[in-house]
């Protein structure tokens, strides 16, 4: 039976984007609207909290020592050690008021990035491919895109659009992380939107449920096969942690709420550890040039 624990208790305005570093043994999410990153170990006591010049929203491995981070200010190379940044490029999504989202590294060390409107615009949403310097649009006429990743043999893309309630699977090349078909629906998702996700070794799709306190476990097929119950309402993305990648940490946000509403779901914002019979996978560095 799954157990549930906190791991940080540092409350995340919105809570995003972990990752797991296999070689620092450290994990890594962003609080988006305020600003952070954050990193921890997960026998640290509290997380390590740094100070970003721009909302921050995903950080892919690149080698031990650095990851790239997409954000509302474009992709940045950034020292683990020491924090520098160095721009790698600027914002790419040329429509005012869009900013950085969800993303992913494919196996080809491709990474996927989606942008989406600050106020939730119908049809601002898209997903971008980026690998050694260059960049395309590979999704467009979403909202909220969320749930980027892949199957295990790199043949199959994931994504969802939140406020639709639909996850989609999409056909790729697993030499170059790019679509070779359209997009078909996944599964429709109720009692929440599908915000984040990760998929498995035995190929489940994992996929935080916005609004519904759970993360839910997909087959291959679409089928719902596991439902874990999380104590915040807002979860917002899983990612698999741990030497043997065996434990699944869990963010999750306060956005939206008032002082009433903070005070009555003191869970909310806080990043969640789950035991469990887990198999995650290795997440692939991408590739800058």
């Amino acid at each position: 039976m799954p157990t549930v624990s906190v791991l940080s208790s540092h409350a995340c305005h919105l809570g995003e984007g972990p990752s797991w570093h296999p070689g620092r043994a450290k994990a890594f999410w962003f609080d988006i609207l305020d600003r952070k990153l954050l990193e921890m170990g997960l026998d640290d006591e509290a997380p390590r909290i740094h100070d970003l010049p721009f909302h921050g929203t995903v950080a892919a491995r690149v080698d031990n020592d650095r990851q790239v981070i997409a954000s509302d200010a474009g992709l940045h190379l950034r020292s683990i050690e020491g924090g520098a940044l160095q721009e790698l490029r600027p914002f790419w999504d040329e429509r005012p008021g869009t900013r950085s989202n969800d993303g992913a590294v494919h196996p080809s060390g491709a990474l996927w990035i989606s942008t989406m409107g600050w106020r939730f615009e119908p049809g601002f949403g898209r997903i971008w491919w980026y690998r050694a310097g260059e960049l395309k649009l590979v999704v467009d006429g979403l909202t909220i895109p969320n749930a980027i990743s892949f199957s295990p043999d790199g043949r199959v893309a994931y994504f969802s659009d939140t406020l639709e309630h639909v996850i989609y699977r999409l056909p790729v090349d697993p030499a170059t992380g790019t679509p070779t078909g359209d997009r078909q629906v996944f599964c429709r998702v109720s009692g929440g939107g599908p915000d984040g996700a990760t998929v498995d070794a035995d190929g489940l799709l994992w996929n935080a449920r916005w609004g519904g306190s759970a993360v839910d476990a997909y087959d291959p097929d679409g089928r719902l096969v596991t439902t874990l119950p999380l104590p915040a309402r807002q979860v917002s993305c899983p990612a698999f942690v741990g030497a043997n990648l065996d434990r699944l940490l869990v963010t999750s946000a306060f956005e939206g709420y008032d002082a009433d509403r903070r005070a009555a779901e003191p869970e909310a914002g806080l990043t969640y550890l789950v035991d469990g019979p887990f198999r995650g996978l290795p997440q692939p560095a991408v590739l800058v040039g």
